[in-house]
């Protein structure tokens, strides 16, 4: 047998190699074998070689697959033909390739059938050969087994039914090895925690649960041989008690030792030995006892894993039997008893491993129902009565846990509470007991709690099906009203949709059950219209919501739930979906898409559906287009081909959304398309299979053109080509995004690209003949040398995602072959890029380095080649910095050549494990020495670095180094620069240079580390120990001696792979070094600093982070455990006495390094054990005299509240609530609620006595405390009596002498009350009002009324308005009317009372409102000559006063108060005149009121007044208010809007003109003024105000302007340019130059960067087209930017084509067309500079204006003869630009692309190709004027210039530019013979 295995793996290729040669000499031999068998079994012998290959896993199952459909091809007769000889080879590679692929359960099932069905031929013959194998390879083996050997142990037994035979037939043997390799891993420290263990555990588990009957008289038998089970399970419940700190172990330990309960034969043995294994929670040490069995175990300090190991393992495997069986006849069982304290006790500690316990909560609650009949016969008793202990430890540790910030723990709280209820109503169907009450009881519980908790909805799922659906929405009528708040938040959105499924659901089955319909079951109508009575409504309000989440959830969720179980509600919604009204067009789109989802049919019937989605395909709004683009693309019968009218719709569609801002939109569309494009490709495919079939039909073989093919493969090439010519440099990034993400589908659904990593979406296997028929056809030819260029452009893209898409495309789809030209210029062109200072450039070169590596991998080894130059490259750097820094971050940076070397190396999984010792060594230590001599230049002395200095120099030391440096290199001195506030480009070279170096290193070393370490197939490791521990020298240097934040994170993220890999590695002492970096670390922090490192520690809590950030998270992170304690006895340790403020603290180093372990997002889970714990030190801290201390504590506090309570919600108010009751917040943290109650009581006991003291007795925790108790949502009054005590203290803050103290406390008082006594602590509060007589402290009384009305906030928000208590408190309001009088001398006391009166205004008398409106009224009037008070908190009180005096007014029509004040305005006091212009501003109550009248004459009479203030606040808060008040609705401003001229108008427009001309105000006030300009214009075309107007227009729409007044220029044209560009009325004629200029300045504008700009126009172009046609009714639709440019030109074109401004704006907008210049700066070779110019507007796109501009420009010759000054114009214009597009031409015809370096110069300059496009334009324009225009006379001939744009355009296109679209269709158009 050892002959069969030569190796002790097995050799796959030796047999191989004798099965090749078996059955090729058996050729001829027909005795032997016949042909077809032989060929069949060499295929066979072909598929299992390629099973072992270094391919992905997908690929190795794939091949399995296909080896086991083979074998199965071979007939029995066949098999049974061959003899022994021929058979055994087969059999032997078969064992082999099981035994290489030992790790894959797949592939090693998949062999096993094939073994089994060759042992259905020779079962002897496969037995002797399989048990050979096992034992050379397990049992007979002189060495110990390994984690292989026990791999094939396992799959064995699992994976093969012969193997499985073989084991059991030497299972005491097994055992015995499997001992030994417990005794010899439990007896190495080293070793324990490996995957040896783990397997070792596996094994056991199997053989327990596989071979019962072989195991159990070894454990149950006495005088059976025992030992080996005996030390087994000694050595597994040291696992389980904590010997091995690897979880999973553990866990699986835990179960191994159950399964081997699970062969007693005897149940009362089985019972006994259930109850000795769950003595694990006791302390002291305790004898196991299973069968004849003993294991001694020892206590350890538990961890709690211990229990949870054998609670799993009892509730996952164990007997049910055993569990419910009784011992003795008590009534104890293992399940009830034994089980479940176990279990709940678990759930209250705080653990880590909380994922597992409430997994096996729910696994108990399980078994439980599993195990009801058995319960009830031992019982006769219901287990679940509501009154029972164990209904309400059930209840309770599900509701309180239903919170956890645990990921994963919701989900098991769910699944136990349905559990629990179905169990209830299992028991109550048996029983019959009466009432339901813990339905009801939990309905009660659930009512309690506010709508924004999350743990509301899945009881009230859970509760639906026993309940029903009008029980519950009886119970809570306001439940639609939530679920729409909850869909308008993404936290509470899932929950929200899961309730109106289930909601839904429900009543479709009690509608269906109904007993009342007897006759037959209701039909789909009458189910619908049942539905819509309820939720009709609901659904209709958040299908057309302005709010886009709401609108969002409910398209994607509820939606689809509603049609799925409704489909009749279609029709009804549809004819409730009104398209001019606003939000219906959106909701129409999602209508439509979702039902062709649902239902699979088209929805769209007559023609005015065809123009809605014309229409939706034309909105603004992205989500509209993206239903109506789905609509259309989406099938969900993908073979169904598209129709026509499809194809042409997203051919009209797609050009005019490719430069989307929205990321999510992009993502969408790509997908849509994707959709759409396997619909044409799944179409294309069934036509050619149809056409196939007719054409073998046909005796002479003709095949018809199938009109489905033609289109669909018109449609891709004309996909492919519209997004390689968007990918031109010059292109906006969004323009190029979208083009790679369409260029992605396309040709993942359009080629044969097969990619492993995939387990979908993979090409169809007859994808080829359609491929070879678009080729024929002369399409789909995506892989050509001039696309391929343009990609390879994409590489230098300025932007890393751009590069990558490029890259990536590059590399999966494109042959592998590069012409040889082109990869040597590539390959200069990238050493040039890897040598300039630019990041972006360098960072473009690696990329092209890496594809082309990649790209030339196998061709003579020149991927090898390229890493070898790249090193020598390097260590040419180094030198050249070491002699000369400045010289070298000029012309040959460090930082490229790193980014290339990781690229290559990490990215290139051929060159991973290429490298030798001695390169990897070299690399090693060149890296050590460019870090070394980087870190010495930011010290000022290379020697001092080497020295091992453990802090870094500060930023100033390191700009005096670097300023030495440039001072050594050239005549400057040193000091010559110092009253210099900018840095030097000098200095910034260095900087970068280092810093950026820096991040690369980091990155280079710890993936290298790591791919090296991660190789499982390495014979020998080419890194020592030593030489990790260099790199982490290196690591550690720049960690802790580079202070720049980037430069640290971006290293940390290769270091926390280093050490990932170590941790992970199989070689202890590559494991150690980790730890003796923390070590190092925490001695480094707890010595003290010699030089400050910075109040955050700089790079020391990075250092620390990524080592315990990466400990497996399986085991108990003892390396966290350490550096936690560490940091805490650090930060807790007494202060010296004398500190020195320039240094560092090692206390406060201590707490920083805490902190960055709390937000650390990779421990976030880790670090909930200890955030109790390292709070209450945060909070003690706090008090500390050192204020870096408090400074560095409370950072940690913030982010330890952040961590505590889970993500932060925000409300539709801006308020913020976090999802964590106090009842749950408090069981998750036991011992913060004793402290933070002392903390509160320490702060409010300090009050007593003393609230007449104006002292400030300051609390150095109060705040934080109350900030994090004020962020928890309230909870339910049951649950919450312990948190009564937190009312009192909070109720005696409320006369804190601090401000903030008495806000915070509170909101603080909301948190901590439950909703159901918001009225009597409010009741109590309003009682201890003092009266006008009584002594009162004025910060207690202001503490009361803020309390009062937090509280009151929320409380009306869930009261009915006739409570008694709510009428009580109104009265006791009332009666405090004083609190507002000038009696209250506190303005802050009149303040908050007045806040708490304007909550409750409609509660209250109208004779008191009247009353205190008449008081206010007197106290504002009376200031009107000085400043209304002095005192503190006055200008509040003003506010709210004319808040009130206003609204009340406003709300009763009543405008007389409000009038005497806004009369009164230019000699008002100035905060009466800031509150009132403040109020109009930021309120609309006054909208379509008599008080808009009012405003509008006041403020309107005192803007000369306002524009002469000298106080700008209120100069920016006037104009804001006439703007407001001026401004009409948005729905009023989709109309022609014209203003109400007054004869002061003009007046007030020529103030503002004199100011706005004049430029003395900031651009916010001029922005301002503008817009008010606008609306007070007279809007007479003849008026001169209105020229000057529009000057200000052009002037201000500049890039170069504020983006404030840009987009102040779109508002203005909103309100005043629609009705100067409508058509004037008859008899008066509009100013065609006015009306031109207005259209540029719109199409200007159009293309903004700005996206709010760009709305605003797009508003006024929707408005001047629905003008313009003469709509006056319905809702004006915004209109896509790119439609509305189009509109523009049209307009243009169409009703000024005769203006002479026209001609100016069309080429005005076209790119310069000089070639010269753009030649010389790429023939350019001097090194560039450190920054770049950017352009002012990424967002023109002049080749994309270009395109637009061409058709234009071509009908304006058209309307030529029609005009002679036209004529003229064109004519002028012709004669002076000819000569310059003639001589471009001749320079593109000298063109040589063949010169590859030359022409990528050219290719990657952006310019080029907007010279290009601009002069093609130019020239096709020329064109057709000589075509129109016989008779102008120029020096060009019409024929010779179209065949020269032919031919240019021909040799762009073959070589990597593609014209856009429109110029390549007018160049390739036939002029008239």
């Amino acid at each position: 047998m050892c002959e069969m295995i030569p190796e002790r793996y097995g050799s796959v290729e030796l047999h191989v190699e004798a099965c090749r040669s078996l059955y090729a000499n058996a050729a001829g031999k027909d005795k032997i074998m016949q042909d077809t068998l032989r060929s069949a079994l060499s295929e066979l012998v072909k598929k299992l070689q390629e099973c072992t290959r270094g391919s992905p896993k997908r690929s190795r199952e794939r091949r399995a697959e296909e080896a086991l459909r083979l074998l199965r091809s071979i007939s029995a007769a066949q098999l049974c033909s061959l003899d022994d000889a021929a058979l055994r080879p087969l059999m032997r590679l078969l064992l082999c390739v099981q035994l290489e692929s030992a790790h894959s359960s797949t592939v090693c099932r998949t062999l096993g059938q094939m073994m089994r069905q060759l042992a259905e031929v020779r079962r002897v013959l496969v037995l002797e050969e399989v048990r050979g194998c096992f034992a050379a390879v397990v049992l007979d083996s002189d060495q110990a087994l390994q984690v292989k050997d026990l791999q094939t142990v396992s799959m064995f037994l699992e994976d093969s039914t012969v193997g499985h035979e073989t084991v059991r037939h030497s299972c005491p043997a097994v055992l015995c090895r499997v001992e030994e390799v417990f005794c010899r891993v439990m007896g190495q420290q080293a070793l324990r925690n490996r995957d040896l263990r783990y397997m070792a555990v596996k094994v056991c588990l199997q053989m327990f649960q596989l071979l019962p009957g072989e195991v159990a008289p070894l454990v149950w038998e006495k005088g059976s041989s025992i030992l080996p089970v005996e030390n087994i399970l000694t050595y597994l419940m040291d696992i389980v008690l904590g010997e091995s700190s690897d979880r999973d172990t553990r866990l699986l330990a835990g179960t191994a030792v159950v399964m081997l309960i699970n062969t007693a034969p005897v149940v009362r043995d089985g019972v006994a030995a259930a109850w000795s294994i769950l003595h694990v929670t006791q302390e002291d040490n305790w004898h196991l006892c299973v069968g004849e069995l003993r294991a001694e175990c020892r206590s350890r300090e538990g961890d709690g894993v211990e229990r949870l190991a054998i609670c799993r393992g009892l509730l996952t495997c164990c007997r049910k039997d055993l569990l419910v069986c009784c011992l003795d006849n008590q009534e104890k069982t293992v399940l009830l008893e034994g089980l479940f304290p176990i279990i709940s006790a678990l759930c209250k500690e705080n653990l880590q491993c909380h994922y597992f316990v409430f997994q096996a909560l729910a696994l108990w609650l399980k078994c439980v129902k599993e195990c009801l009949r058995q319960l009830w016969g031992a019982r006769g008793t219901p287990l679940l009565k509501e009154d029972s202990s164990l209904c309400q430890q059930l209840v309770q540790v599900i509701w309180n846990s239903a919170e956890s910030p645990v990921e994963g723990v919701a989900e098991f709280v769910h699944s136990s509470f349905r559990l629990l209820l179905e169990i209830y109503e299992l028991e109550w169907q048996h029983f019959q007991d009466g009432e339901k009450r813990l339905y009801f009881s939990l309905l009660n519980r659930i009512a309690a709690l506010p709508w924004e908790a999350k743990v509301k909805y899945f009881p009230l799922c859970a509760l639906l099906p026993y309940v029903g659906t009008n029980v519950v929405l009886e119970q809570f009528p306001e439940l639609p009203h939530h679920l729409l708040k909850c869909l308008s938040a993404n936290n509470l959105s899932p929950c929200a949709s899961e309730t109106y499924k289930s909601l839904i659901q429900q009543q479709r089955m009690e509608l269906c059950r109904d007993p009342s319909c007897k006759t037959a079951p209701p039909s789909e109508q009458d189910l619908a219209v049942k539905w819509a009575q309820r939720w009709q409504p609901v659904l209709l309000k958040a299908l057309t919501s302005k709010t886009t989440l709401l609108q969002s959830n409910a398209s994607n969720h509820l939606l689809p739930w509603t049609l799925r179980t409704f489909p009749a509600a279609f029709g009804l919604l549809q004819t409730l979906l009104s398209i001019p009204a606003a939000g219906h067009l959106r909701a129409w789109a999602c209508l439509m898409n979702v039902q062709r989802a649902v239902s699979g049919s088209w929805p769209l019937e007559d023609r005015s559906s065809w123009e809605t989605l014309r229409l939706a395909l034309c909105s603004f709004d992205d989500s509209v287009r993206l239903a109506a683009l789905n609509l259309i693309c989406c099938s969900p019968k993908t073979r169904e081909p598209p129709a026509p009218v499809e194809f042409t719709m997203l051919r009209q569609f797609l050009p005019f959304n490719l430069n989307s801002e929205s990321s999510p939109f992009r993502q969408q569309l790509q997908a849509a398309v994707r959709k759409f494009l396997v619909r044409v490709r799944d179409s294309c495919l069934a036509c050619l299979q149809d056409r196939s079939r007719v054409a073998t039909e046909h005796t002479d073989g003709r095949m018809e053109a199938n009109p489905v093919l033609i289109q669909g493969a018109d449609f891709v090439d004309w996909l492919a080509l519209l997004s390689f010519s968007s990918l031109a440099p010059g292109y906006s990034y969004q323009r190029k995004k979208t083009a790679l993400l369409l260029l992605y589908a396309v040709l993942e659904t359009c080629t044969d690209t097969w990619s492993p990593n995939r387990k979908k979406g993979q090409p169809p296997a007859n994808i080829s003949a359609l491929i070879n028929w678009a080729r024929r056809s002369g399409c789909w030819d995506f892989f050509s040398k001039s696309k391929l260029m343009v990609l390879i452009s994409c590489l230098e893209d300025g932007t890393n995602e751009i590069r990558d898409l490029a890259a990536g495309l590059l590399l999966q789809f494109f042959p592998v072959d590069f012409p040889d030209d082109l990869t040597t210029a590539l390959l200069e062109r990238a050493y040039k890029l890897l040598g300039s200072p630019r990041v972006p450039e360098a960072q473009a070169g690696a990329v092209l380095a890496k594809v082309l590596i990649q790209k030339t991998w196998d061709h003579a080894n020149g991927g090898c080649a390229v890493v070898g130059r790249l090193l020598q490259e390097l260590e040419l750097q180094y030198l050249t910095a070491r002699s000369d820094l400045l010289l070298a971050a000029r012309t040959s940076p460090i930082h490229g050549v790193l980014c290339a070397l990781q690229r290559c190396l990490l990215e290139n999984a051929q060159q991973g494990v290429a490298m030798s010792h001695r390169e990897v060594g070299a690399l090693l230590g060149l890296l050590e020495r460019i870090a070394l001599l980087l870190l010495g230049v930011l010290y000022g002395d290379t020697a001092g670095c080497s020295k091992k200095q453990e802090t870094s120099p500060s930023f100033c030391a390191m700009g005096n180094a670097i300023r030495s440096l440039i001072a050594q290199d050239g005549d400057r001195a040193v000091g010559e620069q110092d009253d210099c506030v900018l840095l030097l480009e000098e200095h910034s070279l260095v900087l970068t240079c280092c810093w950026v170096s820096f991040k690369e290193i980091g990155m280079l070393l710890g993936g290298l580390v790591g791919k090296i370490l991660e190789m499982p197939s390495l014979v020998e490791c080419p890194l020592t120990a030593d030489d990790l521990k260099r790199a982490a020298g290196i690591f550690r240097d720049i960690l802790l001696k580079c202070r720049h934040c980037g430069a640290v994170e971006g290293c940390c993220g290769g270091f926390a792979r280093f050490c990932a890999a170590l941790l992970c590695s199989q070689e202890p002492q590559f494991r150690e070094i980790p730890a003796l970096m923390l070590e190092q670390a925490l001695s480094v922090l707890q010595s003290p600093s010699t030089a400050s490192i910075t109040r955050r520690a700089a790079g020391l809590p990075m250092l620390v982070l990524g080592i315990v950030a990466a400990e497996e998270t399986n085991k108990t992170r003892p390396l966290l455990a350490l550096c936690v304690r560490t940091l805490m006895d650090t930060a807790s340790s007494p202060l010296p006495e004398d500190w020195d403020q320039t240094l560092d603290l090692p206390q406060v180093c201590a707490v920083h390094t805490l902190q960055a372990l709390v937000r650390g997002s990779a421990l976030g889970m880790a670090m909930l054990q200890y955030a109790a714990a390292v709070t209450i030190l945060s909070l003690k801290l706090l008090s500390s005299p050192y204020w870096a201390m408090r400074n560095a504590a409370l950072q940690l506090y913030s982010s330890l509240c952040s961590r505590l309570l889970g993500p932060c919600l925000g409300g539709d108010d801006g308020s913020t609530h976090h999802r964590m009751s106090p009842c749950a917040f408090f069981s998750h943290y036991p011992t913060l609620q004793p402290f933070l109650l002392k903390e509160l009581r320490s702060a409010a006991s300090e009050l007593q006595g003393h609230l007449g003291d104006a002292r400030l007795r300051l609390h150095p925790s109060l705040f934080p405390v109350l900030t994090l108790l004020a962020k928890l949502q309230s909870g339910v009054s049951e649950e919450t009596q312990f948190l009564s005590s937190f009312q009192e203290s909070l109720l005696q803050l409320a006369g804190s002498p601090i401000f903030n103290v008495r806000v915070m406390a509170s909101k603080a008082l909301v948190a901590m009350t439950p909703p159901a006594e918001y009225m009597e602590v409010i009741l109590q509060l309003a009682r201890e009002l003092c009266g006008p007589e009584d002594s009162c402290c004025h910060n207690l009384l202001h503490g009361q009324l803020l309390q009062m009305r937090a509280l009151l906030d929320r409380a009306l928000n869930t009261i009915s308005d006739d409570q008694q208590v709510l009428r009580q408190v109104v009265a006791h309001i009332e009666t405090r009317q004083w609190l507002a009088t000038p009696a209250q001398l506190c303005p802050l006391v009149r303040s908050a009372y007045l806040e708490v009166v304007m909550l409750a205004t409609r509660f209250c008398s109208h004779s008191f409102l009247h009353s205190l409106q008449t008081e206010l009224l007197l106290q504002l009037q009376s200031h009107t000559q000085e400043p209304l008070f002095s005192q503190v908190g006055s200008a509040c009180f003003c506010e709210n006063a004319v808040r009130f005096v206003c609204e009340e007014a406003t709300k009763l029509d009543e405008p007389q108060c409000a009038v005497k004040l806004w009369e009164n305005l230019p000699i008002e006091g100035a905060s009466v005149q800031l509150s009132l212009v403040r109020w109009a501003a930021e309120g609309d109550c006054w909208r379509g009121t008599t008080m808009q009248q009012v405003l509008q004459k006041a403020l309107k009479a005192s803007l000369k007044a306002a524009l002469l203030d000298g106080s700008v606040e209120y100069r920016k808060m006037y104009l804001a208010a006439l703007l407001a008040v001026m401004t009409p609705s948005d729905a009023d401003l989709h109309f022609p809007y014209a203003p109400p001229q007054q004869p002061s108008s003009g007046e007030h427009a020529e103030l503002l003109l004199v100011v706005l001309e004049s430029g003395m105000w900031g651009p916010e006030l001029l922005s301002q003024a503008l817009q008010v300009l606008s609306l007070l214009l007279p809007l007479r075309a003849e008026s001169l105000l209105i020229d000057r107007w529009c000057r200000l227009l052009e002037i201000h729409k500049v890039p170069e302007a504020p983006t404030v007044l840009r987009l102040a220029c779109a508002q203005a044209l909103r309100l005043a340019g629609v009705l100067l560009l409508s058509p004037p009325p008859k008899g008066r004629n509009a100013d065609s130059a006015l009306s031109v200029r207005l259209i540029g300045t719109g199409i200007y504008l159009l293309k903004d960067d700005n996206l709010q700009v760009r709305t605003e126009v797009a508003g006024f172009t929707s408005a001047l087209a629905r003008a313009r046609t003469g709509s006056t009714g319905g809702h004006c639709f915004l209109t896509q930017v790119n439609r509305c440019l189009l509109f523009l030109l049209d307009l243009l074109l169409e009703e000024f084509w005769d203006s002479p401004y026209t001609l100016e704006i069309l080429l005005h907008h076209l790119p310069e067309a000089d070639l010269d210049p753009v030649l010389r700066d790429a023939q350019c070779t001097e090194p560039s500079c450190l920054y770049e110019k950017d352009e002012a507007n990424v967002f023109s796109e002049p080749a994309a204006m270009s395109e637009y501009m061409l058709p234009f420009l071509l009908k304006l010759v058209e309307k030529v003869p029609e005009s002679a000054q036209l004529g003229d114009l064109v004519a002028r214009w012709a004669r002076e630009n000819t000569e310059p597009i003639l001589e471009n031409i001749a320079i593109c015809k000298a063109f040589n692309p063949g010169d590859s370096p030359s022409w990528l110069n050219l290719l990657m300059e952006p310019r080029f190709h907007w010279a290009l496009c601009g002069l093609f334009v130019r020239a096709v324009f020329l064109l057709r004027l000589l075509e129109n225009m016989p008779d102008l006379t120029l020096q060009c001939n019409q024929m010779a210039l179209h065949a020269d744009l032919r031919l240019m355009q021909k040799l762009l296109s073959g070589h990597g530019v593609f014209l856009p679209s429109a110029i390549a269709a007018a160049i390739e158009s036939e002029l008239p013979a």
